[in-house]
């Protein structure tokens, strides 16, 4: 799916690739003002915005939540039990409903086939706020993150340590849209998807950047200004907990793997983290970290997302 131009009665945000480079340049550095304390502008004054989740959350919830109240809307929100997405009532049918009652739908799913299917059917934008494909949302608080610490993203060099989950994808896809350096380490068997790869790199010839899948998570780290890297054990992926720890022995990001990084490389972890496992005990304090300076991020990118999809005032 392509993000519509203004013209269009719907703009949907699936997926990073929705925006253009100048569009994702444009988020960022909105987002960046935000954090800074420049005013929101009120562009979702008199409008009212649907938080429909199937997951549980803190980030992506309250993030959501602050930044709809702080553009001038109404958040409401629908917990798992109340909607029954899917299951109770079709996804075509909430899809529908929900166009008539609010401007806006925030969607935090499993499957990315229900996000798809949500703005197939909805007569109003559909935000991804999580699915299993993608995690759209982290990445542009990721990238942020690192404009803020980096200075400019172009040719600085990201490297995600782990599985090639729904973060990992979205950030590929990021990275390679403002020409930044991705290099990923991941076990056999846990890695990007074929056509993630393909599509990151399509975007790479274009921006310029590098995507690398790296051997060992130390060819990934080694002179990298980002090392980042995520659970091993996803939501909904508990009964595979034992088999993907024993996968997932030696991609621990801990302070000697950090030694191999760019002097003043910053460390990045979406949240939660499970410590002794992806990260090494100590690496949230550790003096490279920025892990709450990103959780942060979530607000202010999901404020500046709002506004681009809503108008620039």
């Amino acid at each position: 799916m392509l993000y519509f131009p203004s013209c269009m009665p719907t703009r949907d945000f699936l997926s990073v690739a929705d925006l253009s480079p100048a569009q994702l340049k444009r988020v960022l550095s909105r987002a960046s003002d935000l954090r800074k304390g420049k005013p929101a502008p009120q562009v979702l004054k008199g409008k009212s915005v649907a938080l429909l989740f199937q997951k549980p959350s803190l980030r992506t919830k309250l993030s959501f939540d602050l930044a709809v109240h702080q553009l001038g809307g109404h958040p409401v929100y629908t917990s798992p039990d109340e909607v029954g997405l899917g299951k109770r009532e079709p996804v075509e049918d909430v899809a529908r409903v929900l166009s008539r009652y609010v401007d806006c739908i925030v969607a935090r799913v499993f499957g990315h086939d229900i996000i798809e299917k949500l703005a197939a059917y909805a007569g109003v934008p559909v935000v991804n706020a999580l699915s299993d494909a993608e995690h759209p949302c982290q990445a542009l608080a990721d990238l942020q993150t690192v404009q803020e610490n980096c200075g400019s993203l172009k040719g600085k060099t990201i490297a995600f340590i782990g599985d090639g989950n729904n973060c990992a994808t979205s950030l590929v896809l990021g990275a390679a849209l403002v020409g930044a350096n991705y290099r990923i380490a991941s076990p056999e068997g846990y890695e990007l998807r074929e056509h993630v790869i393909d599509k990151a790199q399509a975007i790479a010839r274009q921006s310029g950047s590098k995507i690398v899948e790296a051997r060992t998570p130390e060819e990934a780290v080694l002179g990298a200004d980002v090392v980042y890297t995520d659970v091993w054990i996803s939501m909904g992926q508990e009964g595979e907990a034992e088999k993907r720890r024993k996968a997932f022995i030696g991609s621990q990001v801990n302070k000697q793997l950090m030694v191999k990084a760019k002097k003043g490389a910053i460390f990045l972890h979406p949240l939660p983290a499970h410590h002794g496992e992806e990260i090494g005990i100590g690496m949230l304090e550790h003096p490279a970290s920025r892990v709450f300076d990103q959780a942060e991020n979530r607000l202010h990118v999901q404020k500046a997302l709002l506004i681009e999809l809503f108008g620039k005032a």
